[in-house]
């Protein structure tokens, strides 16, 4: 144990050292990109082990639900969540309600109207159930792009709408993302 967090420790420090030898000549030592300006301590060049990072903060969770009042009331109430009013997206075929959380966002769907997409989803899950998962990014179009390169299936006609926020969205094909719904929402 001592050996092995000695070791830890000398590996610790001949990084650090080459960090700084490289930081003198403005290079990251794990990327080897140019430092941002004063960078001198810590690996902070923006790349970590691949390329920048396509998604950003989760947005919101969605949850379907059968009754979009008695779920609402239910994260007032009980859990004392500050919930927001109804509002219906037709482009889309849900009534949303979104509860805010310091982190992120919860979005209740109810279907709106006869085709909606959370009316079959509701007929499989009658109690509701996790719907989808949203995600940042910074641009809407370079993502898709991207995912459609690599082989993921974008959703309708590929071209983002305007969602619930009023910024344009996407959705993923859960079969190419571990049986998960995502959404993509550029900010």
């Amino acid at each position: 144990m001592v050996n092995t967090v000695l070791t830890l420790g000398r590996a610790w420090k001949e990084y650090r050292n080459a960090y700084r030898d490289l930081a003198e000549i403005g290079r990251c030592p794990a990327s080897n990109r140019r430092l941002r300006a004063g960078a001198l301590t810590g690996h902070n060049c923006g790349k970590s082990t691949g390329e920048k990072t396509m998604i950003g903060r989760l947005n919101h969770v969605a949850i379907a639900v059968p009754d979009l009042e008695a779920a609402a009331a239910q994260y007032a109430g009980t859990l004392g969540a500050k919930v927001n009013p109804p509002q219906d997206e037709p482009d889309h075929g849900v009534t949303v309600v979104f509860i805010e959380l310091p982190n992120t966002k919860i979005e209740l769907l109810y279907p709106l109207g006869d085709n909606s997409p959370i009316t079959g989803y509701l007929d499989k899950n009658p109690s509701g159930g996790i719907h989808h998962i949203c995600y940042e990014v910074d641009d809407i179009l370079v993502a898709r792009d991207k995912l459609l390169a690599d082989g993921a299936r974008v959703l309708g006609t590929g071209e983002p709408k305007i969602g619930a926020h009023g910024k344009p969205v996407l959705f993923l094909h859960p079969k190419d993302f571990n049986g998960c719904l995502i959404e993509l929402e550029q900010v």
